[in-house]
């Protein structure tokens, strides 16, 4: 074969093996607040080409209260937390660790680890795969919330907590914020540091993370160990940019979202904006997300308001300019997640029990028309797998 044919000929082949794996089906999984019809982190097949999900559930993996999960790079292991307190039927805040199924195969039960506090809302696994950083919400005031640090071995078991930090509240809202209450731990992309949203506190804490100093105590207070926000504001959710430049944090109590830059462990406002600027009452900011090519930043906001905000990322100093507000078609709109091939966006509305399929344009960032309503009971957190499926 002529080299000139031959290379026409593999190129034909990689465009249809691209154009495949674009619109081969990936898998998708929903956590939810058990009690009734729900049972824990059911998995779904997503077709990619018309933005559907298959309602028939390829499997339910049985877990209390898996209200955050967290998928290990590679898509073998899934963690959970179980969202327990003292009024649930396990009244003990815990983490779960699964072998997580594909396709045919079914997921296989690894480990559960006490959290050493109630209410675990959110959970991140280390960048390095060696510990969980597991939030406990704590819905007391005494003692609160707390950031959990759980090792993680080989096999994706989980291991007895060697470290629980607690914070102090500010007390600015004295229904809230009587006590700490830690809502969500995010690493910096470099892996150097730790950073604990505290709500209670309106404070995100900052860590320097060594394991090779002490494995038992691989988090330490940063040389700047805080950063502080406005009384009553609320922090939830923080998430960096791919560099590690700039941060964007969910201010949940003012129905706020806070662009940070990032600098050796310092975290530095540079601008904030609400969600709603009509600011009806009862705003309450939740998740947010980059796109893949970080042009775009989203975030939910509950309440009376129930949007996603759409905003774009300037290149150069990260700051955010409006772009759009798309109704959540539900009510509680608690996450979200952008399809694989950011042509969609499953929306999680957990007060109005359904999943939202909107499509998405990757060139505008802007959401268009609701794909799909898919009925689901109390959704907590969806989740794409990473990788083809086997």
């Amino acid at each position: 074969m002529p080299l000139r044919s031959a290379l026409l000929a593999w190129s034909l082949l990689m465009s249809a093996a691209i154009a495949h794996a674009e619109t081969a089906p990936v898998e998708l999984l929903v956590g939810c607040y058990t009690g009734g019809q729900c049972q824990g982190v059911g998995r779904y097949r997503f077709d990619p080409a018309s933005g559907r999900i298959d309602p028939r559930p390829l499997e339910t993996i049985v877990t209390d209260n898996p209200s955050w999960l967290a998928v290990s790079a590679d898509g073998a292991r899934l963690f959970a937390v179980n969202e327990n307190g003292p009024a649930s039927p396990d009244p003990v805040g815990r983490a779960s660790s699964f072998a997580l199924g594909r396709g045919a195969a079914r997921s296989r039960a690894l480990s559960r680890a006490n959290t050493l506090g109630d209410d675990p809302a959110h959970a991140a696994l280390g960048r390095d795969g060696r510990y969980l950083f597991v939030s406990n919400y704590s819905g007391a005031q005494s003692p609160g919330g707390s950031l959990a640090v759980l090792p993680v071995d080989a096999d994706g078991r989980l291991g007895a907590a060697v470290q629980v930090l607690g914070h102090r509240a500010s007390q600015a809202d004295r229904e809230r914020q009587l006590g700490p209450h830690v809502h969500a731990a995010a690493q910096s992309p470099d892996g150097r540091y730790v950073f604990a949203a505290d709500l209670g506190a309106d404070k995100v804490y900052a860590y320097r993370y060594d394991p090779a100093r002490s494995a038992e105590r691989p988090l330490q207070a940063a040389a700047t160990p805080w950063l502080e926000l406005p009384a009553g504001s609320g922090p939830r959710h923080l998430l960096f940019s791919a560099d590690g430049r700039h941060a964007y944090l969910t201010l949940e109590m003012s129905g706020e979202i806070v662009a940070l830059d990032h600098d050796d462990g310092r975290l530095r406002i540079v601008q904030t904006l609400a969600l709603d600027p009509g600011r009806r009452q009862g705003n309450a900011a939740a998740a947010l997300h980059l796109s893949a090519d970080g042009r775009f930043l989203y975030a939910s906001n509950r309440g009376e308001d129930n949007h996603i905000a759409v905003y774009a990322v300037d290149p150069g100093d990260g700051r955010l300019r409006p772009l759009q507000r798309r109704a959540s078609e539900g009510r509680g709109p608690r996450e979200f997640a952008l399809a694989p091939d950011g042509r969609h966006v499953v929306v999680a509305n957990q007060h109005s029990g359904n999943l939202v399929v909107i499509a998405r344009d990757p060139a505008s960032g802007e959401l268009g028309a609701t794909v799909q309503t898919l009925p689901m009971v109390s959704p907590s957190d969806v989740k794409f797998v990473p990788g083809p499926s086997r």
